[in-house]
């Protein structure tokens, strides 16, 4: 009776696996998406609420037109793989907040955030593309709604969003902050893993080439990340992000793939 009672919990998470296009990794991942994309345009808003917005012109119409790009690039990729159901409720929203934080983000359903801090160590469309190419891919990964699961397993024993909203909300509302990336770095779970961030990597690296963007920025943006550092980086097992010299050797390994991924799916 035991080992069923174990048994029934685990072939559930089974049943609702789903995989990460163009990685091909199967992930946890229950919550139906009208409910996570609700969720998360709600704290979207209480974020640009609580905030003051950028009145940089200039940097707001860059990071427009690069998320525009970087969209178009995923709608043509998935489009062309019959991926396009992934999408489904999504309304892309992008915002520069004005903060001294070298950091951005994006929640599930398409909801951006660039702060200003960012964009001295972005210095062009094509820095901008690298940070907008990794956040997108986060949400295309569905990874807010992978943390979002491993979180109400861990803390709620897997009750429903709906459930754990109406329970616990703001537990719920503060684990959802967490698992969207806007939340504390460290806690009681990382927003994202160095699984996800790596695999956020992978994809943005294709999905900038795929815009017309330069992959070969991509290196070169974290070496600027790590020198803004001045050394003072977390160690790697405590960090959500791999370690710079590691993203930076696997971005590289990845620009061919990248250029493949451009001239198949990219501008003619």
């Amino acid at each position: 009776m035991k080992k069923i009672l174990i048994a029934i919990p685990i072939l559930l998470l089974c049943i609702n696996c789903s995989t990460v296009p163009l990685t091909g990794r199967k992930q946890i991942s229950f919550i139906p998406s009208s409910q996570i994309n609700a969720l998360s345009a709600e704290n979207y808003a209480t974020v640009l609420h609580e905030s003051k917005l950028s009145n940089n012109q200039q940097q707001k119409a860059s990071i427009q037109k690069v998320g525009k790009d970087i969209v178009g690039a995923v709608e043509k990729y998935l489009a062309a793989n019959n991926l396009s159901d992934r999408l489904e409720g999504y309304n892309w929203e992008f915002n520069l907040i004005e903060s001294d934080q070298v950091n951005a983000w994006c929640m599930p359903g398409g909801k951006v955030a660039f702060y200003t801090g960012i964009m001295p160590i972005c210095k062009t469309d094509d820095g901008i593309a690298v940070v907008m190419s990794h956040e997108i891919s986060h949400a295309i990964a569905e990874h807010g709604n992978e943390r979002m699961s491993q979180s109400l397993i861990a803390q709620l024993g897997g009750a429903g969003l709906s459930v754990a909203l109406k329970e616990q909300p703001q537990l719920t509302q503060q684990l959802a902050m967490a698992a969207f990336g806007a939340g504390a770095q460290i806690g009681v779970l990382l927003p994202y893993s160095r699984l996800q961030e790596s695999e956020a990597d992978e994809l943005g690296l294709y999905f900038m080439a795929i815009a017309g963007y330069d992959p070969y920025e991509a290196p070169r943006f974290w070496e600027r990340m790590q020198t803004n550092s001045g050394g003072n980086a977390p160690p790697e097992f405590l960090s959500t992000h791999p370690a710079p010299d590691t993203r930076i050797k696997n971005m590289e390994k990845n620009i061919p793939k990248a250029l493949e991924y451009k001239a198949e799916y990219g501008k003619k």
